[in-house]
């Protein structure tokens, strides 16, 4: 079971004069697949970036809370796992040293057990030794699911996560989604037909202009 909760209170952002979204309240305190709907330039990947911590909203308050106490912002890192098309890893590193990289940033064991299953479940441990600037993009979108669930998250957090993937990568994206979906929280932001099939509940950010 997770004990984790995440919500949002008049949740709203501008830059400058251009309001992107206001007055989204949303309450996640249970495992599910939870989903942020709109076209390209609606606002997903900054919501998504409101609900990691990255940046902060102009009005409002995002709440994380595990076990009724308050995670605070420098410890965000530790319970939420993200994928996006613009999160960075080494390309002159290998795929084992990226993650070995960033267990250390993150001041984490390297679990190489379960690092290993999951590259193997991503169709990568044979190529774990070669530098990612040898990877597609296809590959490089999936080091990145290995990165967010490496440190077995609370809340998983997923920007356009299909992109870049041929059938069989969306097939294992979605399989992994509905078996996290168990014990995390998983909010995906998407204008994708197929990703959003997966959510329970859905946030069309259109609604809040």
């Amino acid at each position: 079971m997770n004990n984790y909760q995440l919500s949002g209170e008049n949740v709203t952002k501008t830059f400058g004069r251009r309001l992107v979204f206001k007055d989204l309240n949303f309450s996640y305190f249970n495992n599910g697949i939870w989903g942020i709907a709109g076209p390209n330039g609606s606002g997903k990947s900054t919501f998504v970036k409101i609900i990691a911590g990255i940046i902060s909203p102009t009005r409002g308050k995002i709440k994380h809370s595990i076990d009724e106490k308050n995670v605070e912002g420098e410890s965000l890192h530790n319970f939420i796992g993200f994928v996006s098309p613009y999160l960075v890893l080494y390309d002159e590193f290998t795929a084992e040293e990226n993650l070995n990289y960033f267990s250390m940033v993150r001041g984490i064991e390297y679990n190489k057990e379960k690092i290993d299953f999951l590259l193997n479940e991503f169709l990568l441990y044979e190529r774990k030794n070669d530098l990612l600037k040898s990877y597609s993009s296809g590959m490089k979108q999936r080091m990145k699911f290995i990165f967010a669930l490496m440190h077995s998250p609370k809340v998983i957090i997923l920007d356009e996560p299909t992109s870049n993937l041929d059938t069989k990568g969306k097939e294992t994206v979605y399989k992994l989604i509905n078996d996290e979906s168990a014990t995390s929280i998983i909010v995906i932001a998407s204008n994708e037909e197929n990703d959003l099939s997966l959510c329970n509940e859905i946030i069309k950010l259109e609604n809040y202009k």
